[in-house]
């Protein structure tokens, strides 16, 4: 289903309640933007499109009620709407006097704030569910390859991200092209001009990844042996993607905590911080969630990266994407191997089609990869690796012990020869007594 245009900036301190709210607008299929303070918030309205604001009143350090006379002041066509858990009727007339729309008291139904939203929300997104408008949906997006549903909400997420500088965390599977989101963010947007940055965290060792992405000051540690800008300086303006931020190291994820808190930067070896306006986009194909109950990832860190979420689909969920991005690699490896008049048979590419991609489109690239390699003019099943040809079972399948599948075949070779032992041990390679014992 589309996603609604309305944009929905949600604050609470609370966690747990940002997640529950964000998860019932979901299922209404707005688009929506989350802060775990004031000071966050209002970052998130100076750069980007806000429709409505659903705010908590009580807040540690400057409260709701503050950032409603802020709004009030500085975006007066943004309406608001209080959710909170501690009602009194001094607070809902202060709310109501400064604009506020409706007031919910906490715990609230899904239903409640579906009544709340349609009511405060501008007679514009009243009913409305469009996809942002891209032509003629073209098979290439940003070097994103589909036509498919999954596709297009991915490329809406895109749009509506572009020319902002709103802190995103892209989850998904190892090969569903995390970076390649990650880049047609940047690229496609405004800020484009800028540098793009690109760590794998997971590439860097442990004790180099702090000083790699903050930087250090000559001195600071054996081997520093001049001052030198790290990864968010080079960024500075643009958008620099963490990519397998899971990796990160504790000590590395307080100061990047700091970086998205305090939007500055601090050497290594420096006492004086640097203000940086930057971009950041993080990524991971681990379980961060998981990841905070066993304490090597920290929670509130991962609250202030998923401002807004992007999930990549995995390919057994996009199939009517493969024969574009099977013939998109075509084209690409034809031209470097030099055989331009080389194509897939209609049986090749159902083969394609048919197999569930455990490694996703790195999968698939490296696939026709091989059998343009493996091949002259014409890629038939032939050509198609065995492994392929024979379906996968799903992540969900439940799988036999080695005993049961052995029991399963024997038992099927000694039916398909009359229970004849000899022939029953010729077929399988064993001798008569091991044959025997195994029957047992």
């Amino acid at each position: 289903m589309a996603l609604n245009k309305a944009n929905i900036l949600i604050v609470d301190d609370d966690y747990d309640m940002l997640e529950l709210v964000q998860r019932q607008l979901q299922e209404q299929n707005f688009h929506s933007y989350k802060a775990a303070s004031v000071v966050e918030a209002i970052n998130i309205l100076k750069f980007n499109a806000v429709d409505l604001l659903i705010t908590d009143l009580q807040m540690p350090g400057i409260s709701g009620m503050e950032l409603i006379k802020y709004v009030d002041e500085h975006f007066p066509k943004v309406p608001k709407l209080v959710i909170t858990g501690y009602p009194s009727v001094d607070g809902a007339l202060n709310a109501m006097k400064s604009g506020v729309l409706d007031y919910l008291v906490k715990p609230f139904t899904a239903e409640e704030l579906k009544n709340s939203v349609e009511k405060s929300l501008p007679d514009k997104f009243q009913g409305l569910e469009n996809k942002i408008s891209r032509g003629d949906k073209p098979m290439v997006y940003a070097g994103i390859v589909g036509q498919s549903e999954k596709i297009d909400e991915l490329i809406d997420l895109i749009e509506r991200l572009k020319n902002n500088r709103a802190t995103v965390l892209i989850q998904g599977e190892s090969g569903t092209g995390k970076e390649l989101v990650a880049r047609a963010i940047h690229y496609k947007g405004s800020f484009a001009a800028n540098p793009f940055i690109a760590v794998n965290c997971g590439a860097i060792p442990e004790e180099l990844l702090e000083s790699e992405l903050f930087g250090y000051r000559k001195g600071a540690f054996t081997g520093a042996n001049e001052n030198r800008q790290g990864f968010f300086q080079a960024a500075a303006g643009g958008t620099i993607f963490l990519d397998e931020i899971g990796t990160a190291p504790l000590t590395v994820q307080t100061r990047l905590l700091r970086v998205l808190q305090e939007k500055e930067v601090r050497r290594i070896g420096e006492q004086k911080a640097q203000k940086i306006e930057i971009r950041i986009i993080a990524a991971t194909n681990s379980d961060l969630l998981q990841m905070i109950e066993k304490g090597s990832f920290r929670e509130d860190l991962y609250y202030r990266l998923n401002v807004v979420n992007i999930n990549t689909p995995p390919l057994r969920e996009r199939k009517d994407d493969i024969p574009l991005l099977a013939e998109n690699f075509l084209k690409k490896y034809a031209a470097e191997y030099a055989k331009p008049k080389i194509g897939f048979t209609p049986k090749a590419l159902e083969i394609l089609k048919r197999y569930e991609w455990p490694g996703n489109v790195r999968e698939l690239e490296n696939a026709v990869q091989r059998a343009i390699i493996m091949s002259e003019h014409t890629i038939d099943i032939q050509q198609i690796p065995d492994y392929l040809k024979f379906p996968t079972p799903s992540k969900n399948a439940t799988f036999k012990t080695l005993q049961q599948v052995e029991k399963e075949h024997i038992l099927k070779i000694m039916s398909s020869v009359d229970n004849n032992k000899t022939k029953a041990a010729e077929i399988l390679q064993i001798d008569r007594k091991t044959l025997r014992k195994k029957l047992q």
